[in-house]
């Protein structure tokens, strides 16, 4: 069994029953969530000229291989309307897989770890919230210690139901 740690998110529409449906297509879909953490707002990164994204942090455990589980979340997106037209633009959800094991992936259809994960605290501190002993295997560091050392001022702020 896999254990997997994914950021997922969106910021067109009801972003909570977006989030709501795609954690059911990956309970489905994917394999069994173990653990979420609290809802997140944050404004965009990189293209800023949009609504202000929902994110959440979910381990995974799952019988898929890393490459098999990016098709099936690329599924997942697709089904529930995801488009690719504008880069770091809106989106109905975004599935990002952070964490595959311990394992380091860099292929052609995923990196893992998380390439930007470092640089943005909209993903360190729901990853924190649920993991934040995990070592990151190539830095060697922990999410606590990644968030601390983190340069990205945006706020990130706890959305209560």
């Amino acid at each position: 069994m896999n254990k997997v740690y994914l950021l997922i998110g969106g910021n067109m529409g009801d972003r909570m029953a977006n989030l709501d449906n795609a954690l059911n297509l990956m309970e489905s879909n994917l394999g069994k969530i173990t653990l979420l953490s609290s809802r997140y707002e944050t404004a965009a990164w990189g293209f800023t000229e949009q609504p202000h994204f929902l994110n959440q942090a979910v381990l995974l455990q799952t019988d898929l291989l890393a490459n098999d589980l990016m098709l099936a979340i690329l599924n997942i997106e697709k089904s529930m309307g995801r488009e690719r037209s504008i880069p770091l633009g809106p989106r109905i959800i975004d599935i990002d897989i952070i964490y595959f094991n311990e394992e380091i992936i860099d292929n052609i259809s995923v990196t893992i770890p998380h390439p930007k994960m470092t640089a943005r605290r909209f993903v360190l501190l729901p990853l924190v919230e649920i993991a934040p002993d995990y070592i990151h295997p190539i830095l060697l560091k922990s999410n606590s210690v990644l968030l601390k050392e983190c340069g990205d001022s945006l706020a990130v702020n706890k959305k209560t139901p």
